[in-house]
């Protein structure tokens, strides 16, 4: 059975009493052990998309207007949020971007931890602690049954990173949504905490929707990317493939924003114009009004349309 199997989903927030679309029309589907990078600039709709999977997008400031987000054989689209409880840290998961802002500054990290062993596993709190301080051990956080009754505040950056992947593993999920959980990290940290998510992802045979704007960290860890812009999906395929041969003008675009280090000298490459708001999306191509190849057919709206293999790419010049 597919872990995740994601279609046509529409998230929309209100603004000035107008439901405006900010995800539209996702689909994509994340097979066991496989790892699919979903990239793009800020304000794409990358992380309003992995909550509107997990369901935390709700009335009345936004909603989940359509589609279906089938966990495990189940339509989770439409349950109630009782019924999401149940599943949310037990058979999917989220790596939230900022574990600072996650995490709960005035409970113990072990603690926090043990919570969703306790809740979904009906663990005592004593056997919590103890399956809470395996999975330090298994994220490497040294002295780990010491660390267990510190406060996110006594942990660096990358330390509360790895609080973060012990919280989201603790019970095995089917499915983890990792949102940019490297962002913040230096380099090492940043590798150091890649390898983690690897691992556990074999250990696991988890499926993992990796949330990035780093191609860099795309090319060491998915399998398969989708490549995001103003709420919809312009480009999907293998790694190889993509990066080989990037059909979008947008997906060329972020791949000659990317300093070369084979350069001695060189002009940084930048997109011009921003991603368009929620109320002032253009009626056809999204990319257009930033797009070297725009012309006549891109005032139409335009569809995913398949490239040689699983490639696909939204736009009609490419």
């Amino acid at each position: 059975m597919t872990p995740l199997v994601v279609r046509d989903l529409r998230c929309e927030f209100r603004i000035d009493g107008v439901w405006r679309e900010a995800v539209a029309g996702i689909s994509f589907t994340l097979a066991a052990r496989e790892t699919l990078a979903l990239v793009g600039e800020s304000g794409c709709g990358k992380s309003v998309t992995a909550m509107s999977v997990m369901g935390l997008i709700r009335p009345p400031v936004g909603r989940v207007a359509s589609g279906e987000v089938i966990l495990e054989g189940q339509d989770i689209a439409g349950l109630a949020e009782p019924a999401l409880e149940k599943l949310r840290g037990a058979r999917m998961a989220m790596i939230f971007q900022e574990p600072m802002t996650a995490l709960n500054p005035v409970m113990t990290v072990g603690d926090q931890v043990a919570e969703s062993l306790i809740i979904h596993r009906g663990l005592s709190h004593a056997a919590a602690m103890e399956r809470a301080r395996a999975l330090f051990e298994e994220v490497k956080i040294p002295s780990a049954a010491t660390r267990l009754r510190d406060y996110p505040h006594q942990f660096s950056g990358g330390m509360r990173q790895r609080v973060m992947i012990a919280i989201a593993l603790a019970c095995e999920p089917a499915v983890l949504l990792a949102d940019e959980p490297t962002t913040a990290l230096d380099v090492t940290i940043q590798a150091q905490v890649l390898g983690l998510l690897a691992d556990a992802q074999r250990a696991r045979g988890m499926a993992m929707l990796f949330i990035t704007h780093n191609l860099g960290v795309v090319a060491q860890i998915a399998d398969r990317v989708a490549v995001m812009y103003a709420g919809q999906i312009v480009e999907e395929g293998g790694v190889a493939e993509i990066f080989a041969a990037p059909a979008h003008p947008y997906t060329r675009a972020l791949f000659a924003a990317i300093p070369r280090l084979s350069a001695s000298a060189q002009a940084l490459q930048a997109i011009p114009g921003r991603v368009p708001p929620l109320n002032a999306m253009p009626p056809g191509c999204r990319f257009q009004a930033r797009c070297p190849l725009a012309g006549p057919g891109c005032e139409a709206p335009q569809n995913l349309r398949p490239l040689a293999g699983a490639h696909a790419v939204r736009c009609h010049n490419a």
